[in-house]
């Protein structure tokens, strides 16, 4: 076939094929143009899953009747201009394709007034064809602008045949409104459905109705876990909430990120999250937030990817240690604390945790085997950091202080079973599991000695017999790039040929590791990102098995001293609130749970 020019007709319906996969996309295009006009309330209206009809009304800055024609050509936009606009864009879309791929494919009418101005004006396209020549035509209208969206590939048979149920494609529709109203709090938003309402949010200014906002999008369960976090380091601030640890997913279905008040779904900002919930999810779970991230637009490409969901970072190692250290802080602090509201580990709160966290805190405590303690060891003993009482007994002291008083875990009263604490606190009945309590105290004392000693990198063992490795040449070249790094994490290496290595020391508490596969991973981790944590990762896994090991066994008897010294010493503890495999270390019964449980009052 000779080269020909395509017609603009079948251009645009190509752009679609990027643009537009279904009624969810559609949306999408249409919200963010709403938010970038500035609009501060927004009306949804959709019909079979948005394949009748999908109308989105604004009341933002409106078109000018003389640019409505020119809205519906392709790449005319009003968000760039030139080159460095595009280089650090700051608006949800740019590239001006949205609504003429839209048109190709379905029949849209665009009304629209300008603010300020007393008339309204439309204009309609039928799978593309207005010409541009063309003229708007008043109509009725407020301040804003609609655009009406129906029959969705009524003109490309083949695209609707793609085309899921009403009730799939609302479900991704629905999906969509729900994390474009996450995005912006300032702006009020309704969805209606086939006629009956469906979100109908009012515009946030504070965090209480933000959080009312999020609870009605993400469930009240979520807020119920959530933390606030709110960092700042630079030019990069992040706010927002991450779920306690025990509220963790089967799946990554509850994790938000916005970026500049862009969604996006990133393998640095991902991975960034979930090392930081590294020490206290079990494997397999997946971590809950909505979290905000602001930087400078000129340090992110958001031109990556046609759905701008990808975005790619100038220097991703900043970002990614920004938003880990962030969130780490966060978790760190989930221990007793006072004044704690201690809704979050009652009993009902526990019961709703998968099923799955009781069948492995099962199997957690009767495998662990015999106590490698000396017997009649004090716990006290073993760590050597917990605080003394004074004087009187632990029961004497419980019953000489008031409710204000008394610490967040309260005081001891028994041993149950060998296997729970039981304590007395202000609120009513604490619980605790002494062996995933002192597992987490014993492993967080083992981190800070570890971090303590290797401030000048990790101790190194030299190797009796060398081992001598054949690699390709790029990742050799890395070796000698990133020798000093190497060095800081334990390895002494020596090139040995073009495509070939000798290690000849390695890091002391990975000895009996496979060291041959943990370097091809570490280097390919460089290669990939410029950094790796895998060595890290090891360390701690290796550390969190001595603590497991180490820490009190199920059945052996407390004394009330070393119950009440392991409280104290949990309230200190960062990340106490869960063990190192995740699950929950204790739970409240608040007076009114054990009224309920007996059914006093009624």
């Amino acid at each position: 076939m000779p080269i020909t020019q395509l017609p603009s007709q079948l251009v645009n319906q190509i752009a679609a094929g990027e643009v537009v996969e279904r009624p969810a996309s559609v949306l999408k295009e249409l919200l963010e143009n709403s938010l970038d006009a500035g609009a501060t309330r927004v009306e949804v209206d959709v019909e079979q899953g948005g394949i009748k009809l999908c109308r989105v009304r604004d009341n933002g800055v409106g078109i000018p009747s003389a640019e409505l024609s020119l809205a519906l050509s392709r790449h005319a936009t009003s968000k760039i201009a030139s080159l460095d606009d595009l280089e650090r864009v700051a608006s949800l879309g740019f590239r001006g394709e949205a609504l003429p791929s839209i048109a190709s494919v379905s029949r849209l009418t665009l009304i629209s007034r300008e603010r300020g101005n007393d008339a309204a004006w439309s204009m309609n396209s039928v799978g593309n064809d207005n010409k541009p020549d063309e003229q708007p035509v008043p109509a009725a209208g407020q301040e804003g602008t609609s655009v009406e969206v129906r029959d969705l590939f009524y003109n490309t048979p083949a695209r609707r045949r793609f085309l899921r149920t009403e009730r799939t494609e609302y479900s991704h529709l629905d999906r969509v409104a729900r994390q474009i109203a996450l995005s912006r709090f300032s702006v009020a938003f309704r969805l209606n459905h086939n006629g009956k309402a469906v979100l109908n949010l009012a515009a946030a200014a504070t965090q209480e109705h933000q959080e009312q906002r999020i609870a009605a999008i993400c469930g009240k369960e979520f807020m119920q876990h959530a933390l606030y976090i709110e960092h700042g380091a630079g030019d990069m601030q992040l706010r927002g909430w991450i779920a306690r640890p025990t509220f963790s997913r089967s799946q990554p279905d509850l994790q938000h990120f916005f970026l500049n008040g862009r969604a996006v779904r990133d393998r640095v900002i991902v991975s960034a999250v979930r090392q930081a919930y590294r020490d206290v999810l079990f494997s397999g779970r997946h971590p809950a937030y909505v979290l905000y991230l602001e930087m400078d637009p000129a340090l992110v490409d958001v031109n990556a990817h046609p759905t701008k969901h990808e975005v790619r970072f100038r220097d991703s190692r900043p970002v990614y240690d920004f938003i880990r250290r962030s969130v780490e802080s966060a978790v760190a602090g989930t221990h007793p604390k006072p004044g704690q509201d201690a809704s979050q580990f009652t009993v009902p709160a526990l019961l709703n945790t998968p099923g799955e966290l009781a069948a492995e805190q099962s199997s957690l405590r009767f495998s662990l085997g015999a106590t490698t303690a000396p017997a009649g060891q004090r716990i006290a003993d073993q760590l050597g950091v917990y605080s003394q009482l004074p004087g009187q007994t632990a029961q004497e002291l419980a019953a000489d202080v008031s409710d204000a008083e008394i610490p967040p875990l309260g005081f001891a009263i028994a041993h149950l079973q060998g296997i729970y604490i039981l304590a007395r606190n202000s609120e009513g009945l604490v619980i605790v599991d002494a062996h995933a309590a002192h597992e987490r105290v014993t492993y967080e004392a083992l981190k800070n000695s570890y971090s303590a000693d290797s401030a000048e990198g990790m101790q190194r063992q030299p190797l009796l017999i060398p081992l001598r490795m054949v690699l390709s040449s790029v990742e050799v070249d890395l070796t000698e790039t990133h020798a000093a790094e190497l060095l800081q994490l334990g390895f002494v290496l020596d090139r040995s040929g073009p495509d070939s290595l000798t290690v000849r020391e390695i890091p002391v508490l990975l000895r009996d590791a496979d060291i041959e596969v943990l370097l091809r991973d570490v280097l390919s981790d460089i290669q990939a990102t410029g950094d790796s944590d895998r060595l890290e990762s090891a360390v701690m896994d290796l550390l969190a098995t001595m603590a497991c090991h180490g820490s009190v066994r199920a059945n052996r008897v407390l004394t009330l001293d070393e119950m009440n010294a392991l409280l104290r010493q949990m309230e200190q503890t960062q990340r106490a609130d869960q063990c190192n495999h995740g699950r929950p270390t204790w739970t409240q019964l608040s007076m009114q749970d054990l009224d309920r449980l007996f059914q006093r009052g009624r």
